[in-house]
């Protein structure tokens, strides 16, 4: 007689082999639902002189959607418009990609204003974010 394994329910830290398993499901998952609007990842970086990192965004497109998740400019060089030059950059890419629209979020206690002033407009907010803070959802149209 042969005994059934139970299920085994596990809680822990990162777990890269588990997050690649879940992007390729939920990505097949997405793709069989958005037939025709692949997802491909985008990366906008800028070096300094000696091949340091002085900022970079990563982000993803989507059909006719782009994505920003990460968006960071070194400290000594925050006041050089290099968050303008990358979010330009990204909104570029996605519009030759084919995209029309932009979605990002952004706390209260990072740079929701500087999303503004480039033409985010919020869409919500998710409040009691630690700290007393909010996430700000923005949304852009773009233009070829």
């Amino acid at each position: 007689m042969t005994t059934a394994r139970r299920p085994v329910l596990s809680v822990g830290e990162e777990d890269t082999e588990l997050y690649d398993r879940l992007d390729k499901e939920l990505t097949a998952f997405n793709d069989a639902a958005t037939p025709g609007a692949a997802r491909a990842e985008l990366s906008v970086k800028v070096t300094d002189a000696h091949g340091e990192l002085i900022g970079g965004l990563s982000g993803w497109t989507w059909g006719r959607l782009c994505g920003v998740e990460l968006l960071w400019v070194r400290e000594d060089s925050r006041k050089d418009g290099w968050g303008t030059k990358l979010l330009q950059a990204a909104e570029a890419e996605a519009v030759r990609r084919g995209c029309d629209a932009a979605v990002l979020s952004s706390y209260t206690f990072q740079a929701p204003d500087f999303y503004r002033r480039h033409g985010y407009v919020e869409a919500g907010r998710l409040p009691d974010v630690p700290g007393g803070h909010e996430d700000v959802y923005l949304h852009k149209r773009l233009t070829a």
